[in-house]
């Protein structure tokens, strides 16, 4: 697909005096684990364009520098735009929201919501007032994840804790693949801290693939906690952009990857199991790998 220049993608975004009946929502991850986002998302649209675009050619997002993602993110934000004139997009990576947001919003003039960890309702409904922050390494050395701490942590003890591996686990796990338990114990085990009425009971999920694995995740805590996704007030905010539902019309699906591999059979029955149709027309990479 030929790249487009700055101004080409910008003067592919509609005009926004007026939203228009059937809106297109894009939800952008650098995977799969924007699809419990879009999942949410897919539930308050009962008539829709949706573009799910995975740049899964730049996975995962947490090997590269920050100066280098948010070059990559604009540009391939760009060329979705240009292609796909979405109505909003969702940024469904706390990566790339922590980053790449205030430069994606200075761009482009469609609405952007962000994916940023939900640490201010997290500390507001613990009870033991310890919260942990559970996401990559990259997110929970974020300058911003601290700053939400600072604001908003509402006398609790908060802990980060970051994780190398969940994500890739999440996309195996997502392709039928075996997920080994023991391995999975350990990246969670730091998030569990104190003991008695002072140990941790809520855990906020600081990644979108995260809550694909929640199931694991709750039979491998040691103890029970609240887990924290924010897909749901995702949805509610993009809800909030386009107003009413029209409920009349149809609702279509269609997934982008940057790598331009075509799905295997086990991804389409994945994509399938989140809404998007496995019949649906797999585009070619919005932006070369």
């Amino acid at each position: 697909m030929t790249r487009m220049t700055e101004a080409q993608r910008a003067g592919h975004v509609r005009t926004r005096t007026s939203l228009p009946s059937i809106p297109t929502i894009l939800v952008f991850d650098s995977g799969l684990g924007g699809l419990t986002v879009f999942r949410e998302v897919l539930k308050t649209r009962s008539a829709a364009q949706f573009v799910y675009a995975a740049d899964d050619a730049f996975f995962p997002y947490g090997r590269h520098g920050e100066s280098e993602l948010v070059a990559r993110v604009v540009a391939v934000i760009g060329d979705l735009i240009a292609v796909h004139a979405p109505d909003v997009v969702v940024i469904a990576c706390n990566t790339a929201s922590t980053i790449a947001l205030p430069e994606l919003r200075r761009r482009f003039r469609v609405p952007f919501v962000g994916t940023v960890p939900a640490i201010k309702p997290a500390c507001l409904a613990s009870a033991s007032k310890r919260v942990s922050v559970f996401g990559t390494e990259a997110t929970v050395a974020r300058e911003y994840t601290k700053a939400l701490i600072r604001d908003f942590a509402q006398g609790c003890d908060v802990t980060l804790v970051g994780s190398a591996k969940l994500a890739a686990m999440a996309e195996s796990a997502l392709l039928g693949q075996p997920i080994d338990a023991t391995a999975l114990a350990a990246e969670i085990a730091p998030c569990f801290v104190g003991g008695g009425q002072r140990r941790t009971d809520t855990v906020v999920l600081a990644c979108t693939h995260y809550p694909l694995l929640l199931d694991q995740l709750e039979r491998h805590a040691p103890w029970p906690v609240t887990f924290v996704d924010p897909a749901p007030a995702i949805a509610r905010r993009v809800g909030e952009l386009l107003g009413d539902d029209p409920s009349v019309g149809t609702r279509h699906a269609r997934e982008v990857f940057t790598s331009g591999r075509p799905p295997s059979a086990a991804l389409a029955t994945t994509l399938a199991r989140f809404g998007i149709a496995a019949t649906t027309t797999f585009d070619t990479p919005a932006v070369s790998p």
